[in-house]
């Protein structure tokens, strides 16, 4: 025993030495060290971006393999691990297909004549908002201003063609090339299909390295963490899915013009908890009011309202059930800063990290008070 824990002892201290030295070296050759982790991770990419993959489609792959085990026939059975994972791909592929040959191109061209009718729409406006009386509620707030400021921006130049082709290859521009998108995807795949037996190897180093408390903690925080992302962010684009097409229609049968446009805008805004929300309502009513008058925009703001607290009372409950139990003050919080310092993402994640960081802290302070009492007695 004495012989193990001096073992473990000289290894600590070679590791702390080694820290040291590679420490130093790291801050004396900066330069060239960047240089070499860049290149480092221009070769990884691929493989990051395969694990992103695989970790975004594990929860469906997951459910699918345990439809397959379930079937009577002893080859599905058998084989359920692959085809749940062709399943998925397809499913995946399907999906992007309907998103490039059908919502693409019905945004573009709304965008687009949006962007070509826009000095028209600001003319009736400003006009509308000139013929008010000197008291009114417009020309108190000066609309006029506004208005003019908003005719400004040049919407052509954000969703000209070429200018959404370099959005999409800057937003997926980890993976370049046609090779790097190839090993991205097959990495995907066998990170998939292999799945347990890297768990495995993972869960075995930590048990070689590590107290068996020490892995105990850190895999059930790893799994409620996992499950509380993977829940989260899921069923907000699920719900976002779900309020785009609801807003759609009922635009579409309000006569609202641009209505697929707004709805789909009012769903990926839905994704950002409480000031999603707000935000794209306003542009909504915004471009309604320019698009349709003062009647229609006042009409669409009160469809869009109650639908929104159907969404907010009925369907996203159930599609996000009672897993995140946070104060809407907490949530307010954490999206404010989640935005400020991470930008769309942090305000996206920002709810699911508070939320493990809340039950880290609740279970620190339920050892402590446990503890307290213990010594106490």
């Amino acid at each position: 025993m004495e012989e193990k824990n001096d073992w473990k002892k000289w290894r600590n201290w070679f590791l702390y030495a080694v820290a040291i030295i590679v420490v130093y070296k790291l801050l004396d050759n900066f330069s060239n060290v960047a240089a070499f982790l860049k290149n480092l991770w221009g070769v990884l990419a691929p493989f990051a971006v395969g694990i992103l993959i695989a970790y975004i489609l594990y929860f469906p792959c997951r459910s699918i393999e345990k439809a397959y085990e379930k079937t009577k026939s002893k080859f599905v059975k058998k084989k359920a691990r692959f085809l749940s994972v062709i399943t998925t791909y397809l499913i995946a592929l399907l999906v992007i297909i309907i998103i490039i040959n059908v919502i693409i191109p019905t945004l573009s061209t709304s965008v687009i004549d949006l962007a070509s009718n826009l000095p028209s729409y600001y003319k009736n406006i400003t006009e509308l908002v000139e013929n008010q009386p000197e008291d009114s509620i417009l020309k108190q707030i000066g609309a006029s201003e506004i208005i003019s400021n908003l005719e400004k921006i040049d919407l052509k130049e954000y969703f000209k063609f070429e200018n959404i082709i370099n959005y999409v290859k800057s937003a997926i521009g980890i993976v370049n090339g046609v090779f790097s998108s190839f090993v991205a995807i097959m990495a995907s795949i066998y990170v998939l299909l292999e799945r347990r037996e890297i768990l495995n190897v993972i869960r075995k180093f930590g048990r070689a390295n590590f107290s068996d408390k020490v892995c105990d903690n850190f895999e059930k925080y790893f799994s409620k963490t996992n499950d509380i992302f993977y829940r989260f962010i899921s069923s907000q684009i699920i719900d976002a899915g779900v309020v785009a097409v609801i807003l759609s229609v009922a635009m579409v049968l309000m006569g609202v013009k641009y209505a697929v446009l707004l709805g789909v805008m009012i769903g990926v805004f839905n994704i950002i908890p409480y000031f999603g929300a707000i935000i794209g309502v306003i542009i909504a009513l915004l471009i309604t009011l320019l698009t349709g008058g003062v009647s229609q925009a006042i009409w669409t703001g009160i469809v869009i309202i109650i639908l929104q607290q159907i969404d907010a009372n009925i369907i996203n409950p159930k599609i996000v059930g009672n897993s995140l139990t946070l104060s809407p003050l907490l949530v307010i919080f954490a999206v404010t800063v989640g935005g400020a310092y991470f930008g769309f993402f942090g305000m996206l994640l920002a709810v699911p990290a508070v939320t493990v960081i809340k039950i880290l802290v609740g279970d620190y302070l339920n050892y402590k008070s446990s503890k307290n009492k213990a010594l106490d007695e």
